[in-house]
């Protein structure tokens, strides 16, 4: 391409989409290529180039492929150059809706741009993300005695003239978590669809039709299991119809599969079905009167087994509920309620959609409810958990590769997998075991970070068992000394909000840096409060170990507590711990320590982010040392020197350069 001009280069990549080979398709992400030229700070990277060739492989050959992608390479324009040059419908699925929206408001124009494609994109979430005029409508009728949810109502009104997306991001003034939302928005169970008043303003069918005819469609890892694991958020006609799916932030897809292929009941489900009931009975005579009585019956049953349910641990075996007769009681009791609430639905619902609507959802509650509560299937696992003003009944299938493999060969497309942290010290066995993908395409790419220059690993000495009781009290007195030498400027990460909570009263009040807990105030907001102090400490759990992107000077330590192996009172873990026991897998190195390996790397990532960053990572788990396992932690890690000396931790900060223990 080195003789073309920008414009006769543009339009040979446009013109030629399907028949550019992948050494071409790396080309333009080279030195002589137009990222090179347009974009500021653009530096070409090999590993860059290798992994857009691998996926242009993938894409032409629709074949299966894990991309592992060390920080820094520059993974998301390696999968966007060649899915908008492949002429093929692609989705780029991605791990929340927050990288969602980066992605499509920032990075995919960017090189939509630079390419002068002509394909089109479109950005689809699910139907909760929308504002749905019809219970909008509903709501604002109804009226709300709660000032500020009236308040919260009447500003959504007025978005609702002037909103062409009616995606709720555009509102930041109201909170994520408001109650006003579920009124205002549906769900696959309660929406009217086409028989809808409001069918053809609807954003949710806007947003749908944009994305049928898009070549680009950018979801995000819920929706996009939601509907192909046909629980569907009414997309389910448009994702099976892509050529290739493009999967970032890969590493999160097991858990989550966890959840899309369990049947589950919840306190709100079922509290949401009795309130919406008695909104549509409104419209109909002599419906209310039929209907106060079993709905009131049903909320009080759900708000009485809430209650019930504090004897017992937040999250267990379904087998607890039966043991405690009062639990037990309830819930046979809101079963059979259910039952006829369904029933007598049934005989409304001719009288209106919104009633027939009801009656569909009454049905699969009540049948969701028994099946959960009676059946004892070998291949599933029944549980439960609380929150704080809800509950949820759950049966998750012990194996989610046979689902996971089924899905994506009912598809026929490409698969592409990929994130930082796939593999465990270069294998991808564990990870493809779980998706039940055999013998695929693999391609691991290193950071183009210098790691030996810029980072320092920090094994601190003589610190107790984690599980000692004075553990947290040990770690704080033992980074102090680091803290002091960098000036605050830290992630310290915990693997329990109780280590979390006893770090920061150890802290509180008696260091000179700004403190930044978990839990006292939005995620989003600790974390431009923490970069604008230029000099805080910032206390996190588990949703602070992945997905922030602290680059610069604020952030020059990242300190994790133990290696983070997953609780053992979660019973879908227990149970397939056990059944790898009976198939002779040990399913201690079979399982919790390549996931907590995982989980490990995702943590230790934060650190440096930048190709100027330098900082340390401080690693106070002594199992790293003291037991086999964790060589294999270690080596999964960037390759960074180590050290358990304090001298080489305050020489790096104080004059750059290492002391010496490599």
């Amino acid at each position: 391409m080195k003789g073309r001009s920008l414009e006769d280069e543009k339009t040979a990549i446009v013109g030629d989409t399907c028949r550019m080979t992948e050494p071409e398709v790396a080309a333009i992400l080279g030195a002589e290529g137009p990222f090179a030229r347009e974009v500021p700070g653009f530096a070409p990277r090999e590993a860059q180039q290798r992994m857009a060739e691998a996926v242009a492989e993938a894409i032409a050959e629709r074949d299966i492929l894990i991309a592992e992608a060390g920080t820094g390479t520059g993974k998301t324009f390696a999968y966007l150059v060649p899915a908008l040059m492949s002429g093929r419908k692609v989705i780029v699925s991605t791990g929340t809706k927050a990288l969602q929206d980066q992605l499509f408001f920032r990075d995919l124009p960017r090189v939509h741009a630079v390419l002068g494609s002509r394909a089109r994109t479109s950005l689809l979430k699910g139907r909760a993300n929308y504002l749905c005029l019809y219970r909008l409508d509903q709501s604002v009728r109804e009226g709300n005695p709660d000032r500020q949810l009236a308040s919260q109502l009447s500003a959504i009104r007025a978005w609702s003239a002037r909103t062409r997306r009616g995606d709720r991001m555009e509102m930041v003034d109201i909170p994520e978590d408001s109650p006003v939302w579920p009124r205002v928005t549906s769900t696959p169970e309660n929406c009217l669809g086409a028989e809808c008043a409001f069918f053809d303003d609807c954003h949710v069918v806007k947003a749908r039709r944009d994305a049928m005819e898009a070549d680009i469609v950018v979801v995000n890892h819920h929706l996009l299991m939601a509907d192909l694991a046909l629980k569907q958020e009414g997309f389910g006609e448009i994702l099976p119809g892509a050529d290739a799916f493009i999967l970032d932030e890969a590493h999160q897809i097991p858990e989550l599969a966890g959840q899309f292929f369990s049947q589950s009941v919840s306190a709100r489900q079922m509290t949401d079905l009795a309130h919406d009931a008695l909104a549509e009975a409104q419209g109909v005579t002599g419906a209310t009167s039929q209907l106060l009585e079993p709905v009131e019956v049903v909320q009080d049953l759900v708000r009485r087994l809430r209650l019930a349910m504090d004897s017992l641990p937040p999250k267990g075996p379904f087998g607890a509920l039966d043991r405690d007769s009062t639990v037990h009681d309830l819930l046979t009791e809101l079963r059979d309620v259910m039952a006829a609430l369904s029933d007598l639905l049934g005989s409304l619902g001719e009288r209106s959609r919104g009633l027939a609507n009801a009656f569909e959802r009454a049905q699969m509650l009540s049948l969701r409810l028994d099946r959960i509560a009676e059946e004892h299937s070998a291949s599933d696992v029944r549980w439960y958990e609380t929150f704080p003003r809800g509950f949820a009944l759950h049966a998750t299938p012990l194996d989610l590769a046979s689902p996971l493999r089924a899905m994506r060969m009912a598809t026929d497309a490409a698969w592409i997998h990929t994130s930082a942290t796939l593999s465990i010290a270069g294998d991808f066995g564990h990870f493809a075991r779980q998706l039940g993908i055999e013998d695929p395409q693999t391609l691991h790419v290193e950071s183009p970070f210098d790691y030996k220059r810029q980072a320092l690993a920090y094994l601190p000495k003589d610190l107790p068992d984690p599980s000692a009781r004075d553990f947290t009290d040990k770690v704080i007195a033992a980074i102090r000394p680091v803290l002091d030498a960098s000036d605050g400027r830290a992630f310290l990460l915990f693997t329990s909000h109780r280590a979390l909570r006893r770090a920061a009263e150890l802290l509180e009040g008696r260091v000179p840096w700004p403190l930044f807990v978990q839990g006292s105030a939005p995620r989003h907001r600790l974390l431009e409060e923490f970069r604008a102090s230029g000099r805080g400490v910032l206390l996190g759990a588990a949703s602070f170990w992945e997905g922030v992107d602290v680059a610069g000077e604020a952030l020059s330590v990242v300190v994790i507590d133990k290696l983070p192996f997953a609780m053992p009172d979660d019973p879908v873990l227990q149970a397939r711990l056990e059944a790898l026991e009976e198939a002779g897998i040990n399913p201690f190195m079979g399982w919790q320590v390549p996931t907590a390996v995982i989980a490990l790397k995702q943590g230790a990532g934060r650190l440096i982010r930048d190709v100027n960053d330098r900082g340390v990572l401080v690693l106070c788990d002594p199992r790293l040392s003291t037991k086999g396992y964790g060589r294999l932690f270690l080596a999964s890690l960037p390759p960074m020197p180590r050290t358990r000396e304090l001298s080489d931790v305050t020489a790096f900060f104080a004059q750059g350069e290492l002391a010496g223990h490599p």
